[in-house]
């Protein structure tokens, strides 16, 4: 199944937007982001997708400061660009988290990690590098199995406006190093292996 997408009124302000977010009745396991204004809505990922993604936050969990938290449901708003996301992985410091938020500013992330699906791959490629170098996020981790040239994990960083620049680059069975202040050498050909 692809992702759903759900309309809104063009006037509809930034406001509106997250309130129909929040208060909506969404299918349950369902993954609901707003991208590039767009409610969008997400089967629950493939066993193989969360595999990945368990693995890398196994091994952030060796690196990350006592004070620091990885999430992987955590929704993150980036107003600027219309978007509301749910990363696949999101590393912050837990003091940013209240009892009250539905979700973090997104200039709050120090790492989010996003792992391709096959219908919703240029979402991940395109329109969410771009919402988080604008709010700041000093990385930005995509595993894409599904790249034209084969499946790779990309390392980006370095932020400026919308755009970031491209750390590192792994094939799917090579290694690939996140820097300080993290420091972590990722073996990618875990991902092969399933």
């Amino acid at each position: 199944m692809s992702a759903l997408t759900v309309g809104h009124d063009p006037e509809q302000g930034w406001d509106d937007l997250v309130r129909f977010w929040e208060e909506m009745d969404w299918p349950e396991g369902s993954k609901v982001e707003i991208i590039e204004g767009i409610v969008t809505v997400s089967p629950a990922p493939a066993p193989r997708h969360n595999v990945i993604a368990a693995r890398i936050q196994r091994r952030l969990y060796s690196v990350i400061p006592d004070d620091w938290e990885i999430f992987q449901t955590q929704a993150i708003a980036v107003p600027s660009r219309l978007g509301m996301f749910i990363p696949d992985i999101l590393v912050a410091p837990v003091q940013e988290c209240t009892e009250a938020d539905t979700y973090l500013p997104g200039a709050v992330a120090e790492l989010v990690v996003e792992v391709t699906s096959r219908k919703n791959a240029r979402h991940d490629r395109v329109s969410k590098p771009a919402a988080y170098a604008s709010a700041g996020i000093p990385f930005y981790l995509l595993v894409n199995r599904w790249a034209p040239e084969g499946p790779t994990a990309t390392l980006y960083g370095e932020p400026r406006a919308d755009v970031y620049r491209r750390l590192a680059v792994a094939k799917f069975g090579e290694l690939l190093t996140i820097p300080a202040p993290f420091d972590l050498v990722i073996d990618t050909g875990e991902f092969a292996e399933m």
